[in-house]
């Protein structure tokens, strides 16, 4: 279905054209529209071209005003203080945009991109052998909401899950392997996350303690390292183990957190390995790396340590080894050339800003990044504890991810319990939404803060029926439905003919923002900005439902109706946000 014109873009319209008559030069000036609570919009633009054209803002304003003809879009126009304008819509026009809406079951009217381009997002990055962590969880949710929100707005996107899966510690993991062959065995056959998770920590333990005791073996686990990056095939194989038992578990955490995952989206350090060595040499050819102290490194004249002197980015050790710019480089070449990518996102903790800033800048002198390819780090902050500290357990130690996921489940089925006899839940309904209402209220405490803000960590808040949290908009969602369930024969009907009650206007004009909402979130890579016109909208149905009686034998049918209707594609539009954000909305709750 085609897009749906949104009732801010029809008022536009209609004052563009009166500016136009009544000011040819201003043809094109932005009339400045905003929602407003002195009336439905309010246009601030006349003031500044006024100015421009020398003329008294509140003569230019009226004369404006006279060139608007009311209709069914525009019921009420009026110039107020200086030369602002306040406009208020048509009921009509309100109910007739929502059915347009309505009907769009899909998109709810959201226009695809005019332009869309391939987006390559690296987020969720855990490491080979080691538990996810707390830390892991911020980047794993904010990538996945913007992969979701990217991708309905039309984006090519390519998911990215560059896992840390090389380096000198698997020299000691392998040389272990090789000399206790049956560590990583599976005897009973398939084995969860959990256990696999345990089967690599015992052996990281075992392998380390070794490491650190005998000489000898430390020997050994250096050479392998040398085996290792020489590519030799029973090493190899060996390495192969430690990254498929890694993903057995990590795919385990991430259906936890209710996130798809597929082999082709992870592509980790090791990928890049037959490109290190030409990304050097492109780098040194065009004059952007030179030598230092037997080092390739990268200069900036912005970037200068404690002492004064410039810090480069070392793109290969003076002992020949690559650290992490010559991989994050040749993943650069690799998403630009080879995925055709016209934006590289990167949803990395803040405190790598400067990492990365070092690295697109080299990309940027070597020809790589340019105006028609941007990179970009959605950088974000730290979960922190109730104490306001980073988020540790009582002992200091990293809380692991799991714990803290099963921690949220456990509390969402106490509440989902506590409710269950009441909306005639069974016992794998309550396990489901248990589920779903605690994953969720994990993702949403994380979605709802800016990216780059630090937030706490407050199970208690993040599961309560209150506030700002994602089981308020679940219940919102799943009170609609049994509304629409106790409805009867009744059913959702628009009718553009009724007066609409201030509490219908204001859901109205709300509903109607969702197109203009998802642009601008998807434009500045801002989930919390989808969560908050969310919540205002589930708050906007509570009031409705205070001042609204939906389903009352006092109600002419047609009432009842339109307020089906209006409730009905609350829910859709809940629904979708919601999902959009990767969290589920309960049939009942």
């Amino acid at each position: 279905m085609a897009s749906v014109t949104s009732l801010s873009d029809s008022v536009q319209q209609h004052l563009a054209s009166a500016l136009s008559a009544t000011l040819p030069e201003a043809a094109d000036a932005d009339p400045l529209l905003r929602r407003s609570d002195r009336a439905d919009f309010q246009a601030n633009g006349i003031l500044a071209l006024a100015k421009k054209a020398k003329a008294n803002p509140r003569e230019l304003a009226t004369q404006v005003v006279a060139r608007i003809e009311s209709g069914d879009v525009i019921k009420d126009i009026e110039v107020s203080g200086p030369g602002f304008l306040n406009i208020t819509i048509t009921d009509g026009a309100i109910t007739r945009n929502l059915a347009e809406r309505y009907a769009d079951s899909d998109r709810l009217g959201v226009p695809l991109a005019e332009h869309p381009g391939t987006t390559v997002i690296d987020y969720a990055q855990p490491n080979v052998a080691k538990e996810m962590h707390v830390g892991h969880l911020r980047s794993a949710v904010i990538g996945d909401a913007v992969v979701q929100i990217l991708e309905f707005t039309g984006e090519s996107v390519v998911r990215r899950h560059h896992i840390g899966d090389w380096g000198t510690q698997f020299g000691m993991l392998i040389q272990y392997l090789i000399e206790h062959p049956h560590e990583l065995d599976h005897e009973g056959g398939e084995v969860s996350g959990e256990e696999a998770m345990s089967n690599l920590n015992r052996l990281y333990k075992a392998a380390r303690t070794v490491f650190d005791s005998d000489e000898e073996f430390k020997t050994r686990a250096r050479r392998r390292v040398v085996d290792l990056q020489a590519g030799e095939p029973e090493t190899l194989a060996l390495w192969q183990k430690f990254v498929d038992e890694s993903k057995i578990y990590f795919y385990s955490v991430f259906d936890k957190l209710d996130m798809e995952i597929s082999d082709p989206d992870v592509v980790g350090e090791s990928g890049y390995n037959d490109m290190l060595d030409e990304t050097c040499r492109l780098l040194e050819e065009s004059g952007v790396a030179v030598r230092s102290e037997g080092a390739l490194c990268v200069f900036f004249d912005d970037v200068k340590g404690p002492d004064g002197n410039p810090v480069p980015l070392i793109v290969r050790k003076s002992d020949g080894g690559y650290g992490y710019a010559a991989t994050d480089l040749s993943a650069i070449r690799d998403r630009v050339f080879g995925l055709k990518a016209s934006t590289l996102l990167y949803v990395v903790d803040a405190r790598q800003s400067l990492h990365f800033k070092m690295v697109f800048e080299t990309a940027r002198r070597a020809g790589w990044l340019n105006d028609d390819v941007k990179a970009h780090q959605l950088a974000f902050g730290t979960v922190l504890g109730k104490d306001g500290k980073p988020f540790k357990t009582r002992e200091g130690e990293t809380v692991r991810l799991v714990d803290l996921l099963d921690e949220a489940i456990d509390r969402a089925t106490a509440v989902v319990r506590e409710k269950a006899e009441k909306v005639g839940l069974s016992e794998q309904e309550i396990e489901e939404n248990g589920r779903y209402v605690g994953i969720g209220a994990v993702k949403y405490a994380d979605l709802s803060t800016s990216a780059v803000r630090d937030y706490k960590f407050d199970l208690d808040q993040m599961v309560s029926l209150n506030g700002d949290t994602s089981v308020y908009l679940q219940y919102a969602y799943a009170r609609i439905q049994s509304i629409l369930r106790k409805a009867g024969e009744a059913r959702p009907l628009a009718h553009p003919e009724l007066e609409l009650a201030p509490a219908e206007r204001e859901l109205g004009l709300h509903l109607d923002r969702f197109a203009e909402s998802i642009a601008e979130v998807a434009d500045e890579y801002a989930p919390h900005k989808l969560a908050a016109y969310l919540y205002q909208l589930a708050s906007l149905l509570t009031s409705f439902y205070d001042k609204c009686q939906v389903l009352s034998d006092d109600n002419p049918t047609e009432v009842v109706e339109n307020r089906l209707f209006l409730v009905d594609l609350t829910a859709r539009t809940l629904h979708r946000g919601m999902a959009l954000l990767g969290i589920r909305t309960p049939e009942k709750l």
